[in-house]
């Protein structure tokens, strides 16, 4: 059944009382059983086809076609097993360890939230493998110089989608080139190869290069205003980078000892590990994967990132272990330790299970397919770029997933490029790109932003409501960017457009936040 206009009101519902009432699982939960009514709402015994349905959802999340499921579970076994080891890490004194050594090194809140931001440009592989460990090592540094939570989780989100949407050598930029391939096969496009025209794509993602350069602009010139304002307020004045407040926060163990006796290899050697071991077997089933010879490319193309977690998570724990039970921890201490790190991953989990089964529904639902319709091939070529960033911004946000948006709307943009104005192909390609990820970062339910929250230790509903005026601001710049490139035709004044609005949006921002200040 064509739901139309009507397929947006399940997510419009969950994100409007996500905002309002602040309950997250309450929010997602109501639009999940709205929409599941919905589908099933010509079916006798709708109501118990809706919870039939939805019950059959999470359990695919778990179990699916006979087997385990290797993407949803293992990402929630990876989740598990990183809370036991941040838990021992904490417990044995690594975290306090790690941070009395860093303030050595980084004697100022603008460097440490600099440093945070150059890691997550640096771990540059996949988007969860970045939010999750550029969170956690950054967390204990942050928390010694009062950098609240919801500004860890900002520079973390802002820094992993936007640098993998613009690297070939990871798991997004392949998976990119992939479809641009087969765009280009279909439409007989052979002017640039697909490795070429995704690099050549990178400086017109304008939200992902103005969204990069405003992390470092915020640290640098402490540009915090609105709900930013009121977290970083109250992380100085008190030294509490959470709202306890809100409960307990995702990631978070209670069972820190300080021990004055703790290593920092007790916190180096797990991250180490961690990024090692993942990055190899993120190699190793790449290559199982592909098919004839195996580039890079290919290889991080056809990669199990989930599974690649997963081994690496294990292997980073059973190093973990070993090394707090030789330097620090009692067998009994371990295992409150693991019990606890287990516990403090559960909120993330829930939201994880609530989020995904919103997307199934909203899938079921067609609203990306309704949006993508919305698309009127008679609008001036002009507005094309800013007209289809927007809307695929408005896809992301309402369903949850850029992937999703990239599957739907790059060959809608191919297919009008192709129809009106073939080099027009890479600046609607690009601006798709870049409005998934603009809609990613302002949507609740995106997994990418939950994940951040997680890897933060932040309150999921505080990183959505702090980022939210920040996203807004680029994806405003880049609107005004991509009518520039659509005008004019070319990249570099789109560039030059969009730099001149950053400057000045960033002085404007330093006089506000100065005279907040006063």
């Amino acid at each position: 059944m064509e739901h139309g206009i009507l397929s947006l009101l399940p997510p419009i519902l969950a994100l409007v009382m996500v905002i309002v009432t602040k309950r997250v699982l309450f929010s997602l939960g109501v639009g999940i059983v709205v929409g599941a009514l919905m589908i099933n709402q010509t079916e006798e015994l709708f109501i118990n086809q809706a919870l039939s349905q939805v019950g059959t959802i999470v359990t695919n999340i778990f179990y699916v076609d006979g087997g385990i499921n290797t993407w949803e579970f293992y990402i929630i076994l990876f989740l598990l097993i990183l809370g036991m080891i941040a838990s021992l890490i904490s417990i044995s004194g690594g975290s306090r360890a790690f941070g009395e050594w860093a303030l050595t090194k980084f004697k100022t809140r603008i460097s440490v939230q600099i440093a945070s931001a150059v890691l997550g440009l640096l771990i540059f592989i996949d988007d969860y493998f970045n939010s999750l460990t550029v969170g956690n090592v950054s967390r204990p540094l942050t928390d010694r110089h009062r950098i609240s939570r919801a500004k860890l989780a900002y520079i973390v989100d802002s820094t992993s989608a936007p640098i993998c949407v613009i690297s070939p050598v990871s798991s997004w930029g392949a998976s990119i080139i992939t479809i641009i391939a087969g765009i280009f096969a279909t439409h007989n496009f052979t002017e640039y190869g697909s490795l070429q025209a995704f690099l050549l794509m990178g400086p017109m993602n304008f939200y992902a290069v103005f969204t990069i350069l405003l992390v470092f602009a915020v640290a640098y010139f402490k540009l915090d205003f609105g709900p930013m304002r009121v977290h970083e307020n109250r992380a100085l004045s008190t030294g509490e980078v959470v709202d306890k407040t809100k409960g307990p926060i995702p990631g978070d163990s209670s069972l820190d000892k300080n021990d004055k006796e703790g290593y920092v290899g007790n916190l180096l050697w797990p991250i180490a590990a961690l990024i090692m071991s993942t990055s190899i077997f993120m190699v190793i089933t790449g290559i199982e994967g592909t098919e004839g010879s195996a580039t890079l490319l290919k290889v991080f193309e056809n990669t199990d990132v989930a599974a690649s977690l997963l081994y690496g998570g294990l292997v980073s724990l059973v190093i973990t272990i070993v090394i707090v039970l030789v330097r620090s921890l009692s067998v009994r201490d371990m295992g409150i330790g693991l019990w606890a790190g287990i516990k403090s991953m559960l909120p993330a989990i829930y939201i994880l299970i609530f989020a995904w089964t919103i997307i199934e529904i909203i899938g079921e639902l067609g609203t990306g397919q309704y949006l993508a319709g919305v698309v009127d091939e008679h609008v001036s070529l002009a507005l094309l770029p800013a007209l289809l960033f927007v809307l695929a911004g408005v896809m992301a946000f309402s369903t949850g997933t850029s992937w999703g948006t990239f599957g739907i709307m790059l060959p809608i943009a191919g297919d009008i490029a192709a129809a009106t104005d073939m080099s027009l192909m890479l600046p609607v390609l690009a601006a798709v790109l870049a409005g998934a990820i603009f809609g990613d970062h302002c949507s609740p339910i995106s997994d990418t932003t939950i994940l951040s929250s997680t890897g933060a230790g932040s309150h999921h509903i505080d990183h959505v409501l702090t980022q939210l005026p920040y996203a807004l601001i680029t994806g405003a710049i880049s609107i005004l960017a991509f009518l520039a490139l659509g005008v004019t035709g070319s990249v570099w004044l789109g560039l030059l457009v969009g730099g001149i609005l950053f400057t000045l949006t960033v002085f404007l921002l330093r006089i506000i936040t100065l005279r907040l200040s006063v």
